[in-house]
C-alpha cells in the first residue's frame, strides 16, 4: 500500500481575536490557495488514492476536500478517523487502516507533530525523522499495514510543490 500523510494548510492564527476554538479554526484564504496548489503538484505526480481518510478538525476536512478536488476522488467519500486528531496514538491509525478492506493507496489529513509520529512509527523510527511543513506531503510505501513494515518513498515540502507546479 502507498500511504500519502499531508499534513492541513495554513489555518487562522491562534492568536487571532477571531480564531475559533481548535476543532474549528478553518484555513485562510492564502492557506486555501497554498495547499490547491500543493495539491495540483501531487495530483500530477501520483495515479490516484482509493481512500481518504482526514482528522475530524475543520482545517484538516478542508485539505482533504482541497486535495479530493485536484485528484478527482467524491468529497462525500472522505472519511474520518479520531486517531488522526492531535495527540493520538499513531499505531492506533495504522492498525485502523489495517481493517479497511484491501487498497492500494490511502491519503491521510491530520496535524503536526502527530503526522512526524505516525511516519515515524510506520518506519519503525524511536523518534520523529520528518517535520511536516503545512500542505507537506510524504508518501510511504508500506509492505503491510503495520508499524515498522514502511519505507518512506518521498516528501514534499509546499515550496518544491509550487516549484514544481511552476516547471522550476
Amino acid at each position: 500500500m502507498l500511504l500519502y500523510i499531508v499534513r492541513h494548510g495554513i489555518a487562522i492564527d491562534r492568536e487571532d481575536p477571531k480564531c475559533p476554538s481548535d476543532p474549528e479554526r478553518y484555513l485562510t484564504a492564502d492557506g486555501i490557495k497554498r495547499t490547491r496548489d500543493v495539491a495540483k503538484s501531487v495530483a500530477a505526480l501520483i495515479d490516484e488514492a482509493k481512500l481518504f481518510v482526514s482528522s475530524p478538525y475543520v482545517r484538516a476536512m478542508q485539505t482533504a476536500e482541497i486535495f479530493a478536488e485536484a485528484l478527482e476522488f467524491p468529497k462525500a467519500k472522505i472519511e474520518k478517523s479520531d486517531f488522526l486528531l492531535p495527540g493520538a496514538e499513531p499505531t492506533a491509525f495504522l492498525r485502523e487502516l489495517s481493517h479497511k478492506k484491501a487498497v492500494e493507496s490511502a491519503m491521510c489529513f491530520g496535524h503536526a507533530p502527530q503526522l512526524d509520529e505516525l511516519i515515524a512509527a510506520a518506519l519503525g523510527a524511536k523518534q520523529d525523522v520528518t517535520e511536516m511543513k503545512k500542505a507537506g506531503v510524504a508518501c510511504i510505501e508500506l509492505q503491510r499495514v503495520h508499524a515498522g513494515a514502511g519505507k518512506l518513498l518521498w516528501l514534499i515540502t509546499p515550496r518544491v510543490a509550487r516549484k514544481l507546479a511552476k516547471g522550476k
